[in-house]
C-alpha cells in the first residue's frame, strides 16, 4: 500500500459507492482522536450514570485511544446503516396498555454480526483497491466512543439525548467502524448541531433519564432496564415503564428530526409479529418458544427469565382480565425470587383497578 491516494478524492467517492452497495447508508472519515470528548465519560462516569455497567471501568483507557484497539490505526472510516422498520404503529403499539412494545432495532436480526460482516467486505474491497492494510472492524462490540467518532467523522451530531443525529436520516441507525492504517483522505463535511431550543426527547421520557441536555442516567433508563439491569427494578420505575418490555424508544419517536428517517434495510423487517404480539401471549411463552422465536434477535441478550420479568411489570400496567391474573399466578414460585417480586407488584396492581371482564376497565 502507499500514499498515492492520501491526496485523492477518487478513492471516497469509490468507498462511498462502495458503501451504499452493501446498504449503508453514510459513511464518513476521520482520525482516532476522541481526546475531545473523554472529559465528558469522565463526567458521565464520576456521576455513576453507568449503573451497574462496570466494563466502562474496565477498558477505560481503551475508550481513551482507540488505536490501543488496533495498533497503527491511522483512520477510522464510521458508517451508518438504517433500521427503522416500515408501518410498526409505533405510538399505537405503546398506546395500547395489553400490547408488548419491543424497541425498534430489536424486531429484526441482531445488527452485530450482520454489520461485522458488511464492515469486513468493506474492508476487504478497500485492500483489492489501494493494497493489503490492517484493520479491525467494530460495531458496538468494543470499548470505543463510536458516536463521538461518527460525529468527527460528519454522520451526524450528538443530540440531547445523546445519540447521533442526521439531517437526512434522523436517528433511526446503527454505526460500524473500520480502524485501519490505510492513510485516508478525511472527511472534510461536518453536520452542526440543529437540535435549538428542542427538549422534545428530554420532556417526554417516561422515567426522566436525563438530567440534563446530553446527559443520560442509565439508572433511569428504561433500555437499560430492561435490557442490562440485573435484580429487581425498582418500584418507582415499574408504573412508567408502561407496556416497554425490551428498550424504548420515547426520545426517538418525539424527535423533529426523525421525520426525515428513511425506511431501514429489509434485514431488520419484524420477525414472528414482535411489533404486535400481546404481553398475556410473550409472556405465556416457555423457553423453548422463546429461543425459537428470538433466534438472531438481540432480544436473547436479556434471556428468558429477565423477558418474563420485564413483561410482568408490563401486565401489571394492563387490563385487569381474569386470564392475566391467572396467568401471572401460574409463574409464582417457578423462576426465582426477582420474578416473584415483580408478579406480586402487577398483582397488586391489576386488583386495585376494576376488572375488564366487567365491563368497566
Amino acid at each position: 500500500m502507499t500514499d498515492s491516494w492520501h491526496h485523492s478524492d477518487t478513492l471516497l467517492r469509490q468507498l462511498d459507492e462502495q458503501a451504499r452497495l452493501l446498504g449503508f447508508s453514510k459513511i464518513g472519515i476521520t482520525d482516532p482522536d476522541v481526546s475531545a470528548h473523554t472529559g465528558f465519560l469522565d463526567h458521565w462516569l464520576a456521576q455513576g450514570f453507568e449503573a451497574t455497567m462496570d466494563w466502562f471501568h474496565r477498558h477505560l483507557e481503551l475508550r481513551r485511544d482507540p488505536t490501543a484497539l488496533q495498533p497503527g490505526t491511522r483512520r477510522v472510516i464510521s458508517v451508518a446503516l438504517d433500521y427503522l422498520p416500515e408501518n410498526t404503529d409505533c405510538i399505537e403499539v405503546l398506546n395500547n396498555p395489553d400490547a408488548a412494545y419491543i424497541s425498534r432495532y430489536a424486531l429484526g436480526r441482531d445488527y452485530h454480526k450482520l454489520l461485522r460482516k458488511r464492515l469486513k467486505h468493506l474492508a476487504d474491497w478497500l485492500g483489492d483497491t489501494v493494497g493489503e492494510h490492517g484493520y479491525r472492524v467494530f460495531t458496538d462490540s468494543a470499548p470505543i466512543l463510536e458516536k463521538h467518532l461518527a460525529e468527527k467523522a460528519g454522520l451526524g451530531w450528538i443530540g440531547k439525548h445523546t445519540l447521533l443525529l442526521s439531517r437526512s436520516a434522523g436517528s433511526w441507525f446503527f454505526l460500524g467502524e473500520i480502524l485501519t492504517d490505510c492513510p485516508l483522505p478525511l472527511t472534510e463535511h461536518r453536520e452542526r448541531p440543529k437540535c435549538g431550543s428542542c427538549t422534545a426527547c428530554l420532556d417526554i421520557c417516561p422515567t426522566q433519564a436525563f438530567p440534563a441536555p446530553y446527559q443520560l442516567d442509565a439508572n433511569r433508563c428504561i433500555s437499560y432496564l430492561t435490557i442490562e439491569h440485573a435484580g429487581v427494578i425498582p418500584e418507582e420505575f415499574r408504573a412508567p415503564m408502561g407496556n416497554r418490555v425490551f428498550g424504548c424508544d420515547d426520545c426517538q419517536l418525539v424527535c423533529p428530526w426523525n421525520r426525515y428517517a428513511q425506511i431501514g434495510d429489509p434485514a431488520f423487517k419484524p420477525r414472528h409479529g414482535l411489533d404486535q404480539r400481546p404481553l398475556l401471549e410473550l409472556f405465556l411463552w416457555d423457553e423453548a418458544t422463546f429461543l425459537e422465536s428470538t433466534e438472531g434477535s438481540p432480544i436473547r441478550r436479556a434471556g428468558y427469565v429477565k423477558f418474563l420479568e420485564n413483561l410482568a411489570i408490563g401486565l401489571g400496567n394492563g387490563s385487569a382480565r381474569p386470564e392475566v391474573i391467572a396467568a401471572l399466578n401460574q409463574r409464582l414460585g417457578k423462576f426465582g425470587d426477582v420474578l416473584d417480586t415483580h408478579i406480586d407488584w402487577a398483582l397488586k396492581q391489576l386488583n386495585q383497578r376494576p376488572s375488564a371482564s366487567d365491563g368497566s376497565a
